[in-house]
């Protein structure tokens, strides 16, 4: 059987670990992360499948030591993935498997290589992404492309809802493609430089909302980072407030300048630097809990 060694994290690690485990592959080697309590809570461990069907995970930080790519070539591995895994791995180390090392990016490249990138499609406004099988090389996210599917970016959707959407169809791609690879048949096609983009990781600090900027930005920002990722901020209310959700509801902002609030009938609503309102419908004031604008407006008495 094909020896496979799998390096994984987050949702997408996961459910591409779990389909390779409900397909009965023969996976030799699963390294990941230390699962981090801010995040197992709202994707599984990778570490705790791979010790439900037998495999003690290796917790490879730095894949760069030599002790790590020796672990590696002791696994003997032919196919080497990997799925949501936040290292580069080392030529020496890509070139082990006899049949190749392969990653799963979530987004549809070469656009939106780097972190985060389904957040990053959300903030900027894109109507669709994806996922992408692509041959590894020495620099991230620009080997050649086997397969990718796309998935639909709503006008409202949060980047998790569409993470979970490109997790199934990075599922449906490896399902499609794991007989080709085995078989040493896989033909990869170079990517299109010409329409490459790159972004690099994102900071709590970046969810700071500019109210100069116009109103459906401020908008794909907050649904771009709103749980379970860190939160759009802002300090217009006093103390930094969260803004979890909000709606472009078509209100002109006429006469009125960036940040400026409007409460009316239990509604709250901001200026933006296109003269045009974003409403915030769901806010946490820091150290307080998260609440709706109706009860936010009540309690500060507007």
């Amino acid at each position: 059987m094909t020896r496979i060694a799998v390096f994984a994290y987050s949702d997408t690690g996961h459910a591409c670990l779990d389909h390779l485990f409900s397909k009965g592959e023969n996976v030799v080697l699963v390294a990941t992360h230390r699962d981090a309590g801010d995040e197992a809570a709202w994707f599984p461990s990778v570490a705790a499948l791979a010790r439900a069907h037998g495999i003690e995970p290796v917790f490879m930080e730095n894949p760069l030591d030599p002790q790590a790519i020796a672990r590696v070539g002791a696994a003997r591995p032919d196919l080497l993935f990997s799925f949501y895994y936040r290292r580069i791995l080392p030529d020496e180390m890509l070139a082990l498997p006899r049949l190749g090392a392969w990653n799963m990016h979530g987004s549809l490249l070469p656009k939106f290589r780097g972190r985060a990138p389904v957040n990053w499609a959300v903030l900027k406004g894109e109507t669709r992404t994806g996922a992408t099988l692509h041959a590894m090389t020495g620099r991230a996210d620009r080997g050649p492309i086997l397969d990718q599917e796309a998935v639909a970016i709503g006008p409202d959707d949060a980047a998790i809802d569409v993470q979970r959407r490109v997790t199934e169809a990075a599922v449906r791609v490896l399902g499609r493609r794991l007989e080709e690879l085995k078989a040493g048949r896989a033909r990869p096609v170079p990517q299109d430089e010409s329409r490459a983009s790159r972004f690099g990781r994102r900071r709590p600090e970046d969810g700071r909302i500019d109210w100069t900027r116009p109103a459906k930005e401020v908008h794909d920002l907050v649904r771009a980072v709103t749980h379970p990722y860190p939160g759009a901020f802002t300090d217009i209310f006093g103390p930094r407030t969260f803004v979890w959700k909000t709606r472009v509801p078509g209100l002109a902002a006429h006469d009125t300048f960036p940040g400026q609030v409007r409460a009316e009938d239990g509604r709250l609503y901001v200026a933006c630097g296109d003269d045009r309102y974003v409403e915030l419908l769901r806010l946490q004031a820091e150290g307080a809990g998260e609440e709706d604008a109706a009860r936010f407006l009540a309690e500060r008495g507007r």
